[in-house]
């Protein structure tokens, strides 16, 4: 058995990262007007935010192809690969997950076992991360059992903070928007992945407040599922503004409760960038035991 693993550009890895760990991607895609940008390949992340300010309107996204990914497939099982775990964005949000079981059914030969993360960006990443450092010493039913139970809330979740809902309002991705019509841009919402969907978790009036709600928020989770004395990761993700996740970073390291934990810094590319805007933070934890060179 030679299992190959395969994670969607919205997990935001580093190339250095992925080829250390021979992690294959495959792209979603961004769409201003008639121009469509594969995530990682034809934009880059600063080039996207540029774009987007002074795009009038709000740029769309759509899943990889199922030609993309039995292209992909197809290339893996000519290297010789008998299985493929492919990990992915909420299939709440979006129909990649589906993509990829549909193109699994159209080439022979290779075993594709699809994961819906249930959740986004460095966190999923990390899924896959976890995936390429324990498949060769693992059945690979065991490994995919925990899989499903690391991406469990009581081992690894994620909230974020955008300025405000238009983008999301816009895109139609979250779902409980209804909740804050009438105060769109006056609050900085706080949203976390539930079931799957993106929901708002509270109406805070400015980005230090929903950062401090956020740390509050992690620490509850953290004695509620005993990690306070554990080896944590938190990763902070920014849209397109380094300097505050910097900056986020060095306040959580003077917080005793994080003292056992190892800090990462990550981003919001073109795709889940498009819904959350620019300037957006987030912070995702996780519990699993990994080899973080190359981050």
């Amino acid at each position: 058995m030679k299992i190959a693993i395969v994670v969607d550009s919205t997990a935001y890895l580093s190339e250095e990262i992925k080829d250390k760990n021979n992690i294959y991607t495959i792209s979603l895609n961004t769409i201003f007007g008639e121009e469509t940008y594969r995530e990682g390949k034809d934009i880059t992340t600063e080039e996207f935010y540029d774009k987007m300010r002074d795009f009038d309107g709000l740029p769309s996204t759509s899943q990889p192809s199922i030609g993309d990914y039995i292209l992909l497939l197809a290339e893996l099982n000519k290297e010789g690969y008998t299985d493929v775990i492919s990990f992915h964005l909420s299939a709440g949000i979006s129909g990649t997950c589906q993509n990829a079981l549909s193109a699994a059914q159209s080439v022979e030969g290779i075993n594709v076992h699809v994961v819906d993360s249930e959740i986004a960006c460095t966190p999923q990443g990390l899924l896959a991360l976890y995936a390429a450092q324990n498949k060769d010493t693992k059945p690979i039913d065991e490994l995919l059992d925990e899989l499903n139970t690391l991406k469990q809330k009581e081992h690894m979740n994620a909230y974020f903070i955008v300025n405000d809902l238009t983008n999301l309002q816009k895109g139609g991705r979250l779902s409980n928007a209804q909740a804050f019509v009438g105060g769109l841009l006056r609050i900085k919402p706080i949203l976390e992945f539930e079931d799957g969907k993106i929901v708002a978790k509270g109406k805070i009036r400015t980005m230090k407040k929903a950062q401090d709600k956020v740390i509050q928020l992690v620490k509850s989770d953290f004695e509620k599922n005993g990690h306070s004395d554990k080896e944590m990761v938190i990763t902070i993700i920014h849209g397109n503004d380094e300097e505050a996740a910097d900056a986020w970073i060095e306040e959580l390291k003077e917080d005793s409760v994080f003292s056992k934990t190892t800090f990462l810094k990550s981003y919001f590319g073109p795709v889940i960038g498009t819904h959350l805007g620019e300037e957006a933070l987030g912070l995702g934890y996780s519990d699993m035991k990994l080899d973080l060179t190359g981050f």
